[in-house]
């Protein structure tokens, strides 16, 4: 990540850090050239295509950040080469904060978090928007899978840098999907016993009449 520090570890950063006792070992991250291209490698691409939402970070003319929360089904967000992320952006509130910010200043930040299997990468770039009908090939290329809606704009992700995060803290929690499969078992056991609650049920009336 010697990208991802020099352009994360300002001199504010590396003030407090030596002030907390971290100083010397993020000094090691800083060991590689400033201008080193950081790519992205199968495990970084396998992990991106299995989420289903993510939060990108623009920043406006007033200087105050905005966070926005994307999302649609696995895949939704492609990893187009090494150092190419894309999505296709479908009309929401909008209000077009992001789709604003990003015409005074194209950086971003991304953060990518898997709460079940307690995974978060962090994500510098400089996003583009275009127009969804100034480049149907990238339209077709996203078309599947992409957030159900109308398509409004193409938003592109030239990597800069990106960092594995620490997992301390991550709540383990799952979508519906995902425990669909671990549920499954439970649910049809309930079915069986269901049944033959009912046939003794039966039996035990017929007794009865009996």
């Amino acid at each position: 990540m010697s990208r991802y520090a020099h352009l994360a570890y300002t001199q504010n950063v590396r003030q407090v850090q030596y002030e907390m006792g971290s100083g010397d070992a993020a000094a090691r991250r800083l060991a590689t050239p400033a201008d080193a291209v950081e790519r992205l490698t199968p495990v970084e691409a396998a992990f991106i295509h299995s989420l289903d939402g993510f939060l990108m970070a623009t920043v406006g003319e007033t200087g105050w950040p905005y966070i926005q929360f994307r999302g649609g089904p696995p895949g939704f967000l492609h990893v187009l080469d090494d150092r190419t992320l894309a999505f296709a952006d479908v009309r929401g509130n909008r209000q077009y904060i992001t789709t604003g910010n990003l015409r005074g200043d194209d950086r971003v930040a991304l953060f990518l978090l898997d709460h079940a299997r307690q995974a978060r990468l962090k994500l510098y770039g400089h996003a583009t928007a275009t127009p969804a009908q100034d480049d149907p090939p990238l339209v077709e290329r996203l078309a599947g899978p992409r957030t159900d809606g109308r398509v409004e704009r193409l938003i592109t992700v030239r990597v800069e840098a990106f960092d594995w995060n620490c997992n301390r803290h991550i709540t383990p929690r799952f979508s519906e999907s995902e425990l669909a499969g671990a549920l499954a078992p439970i649910r049809e056991r309930l079915t069986l016993l269901e049944q033959e609650n009912e046939a003794l049920r039966a039996e035990l009336e017929a007794l009865r009449g009996g």
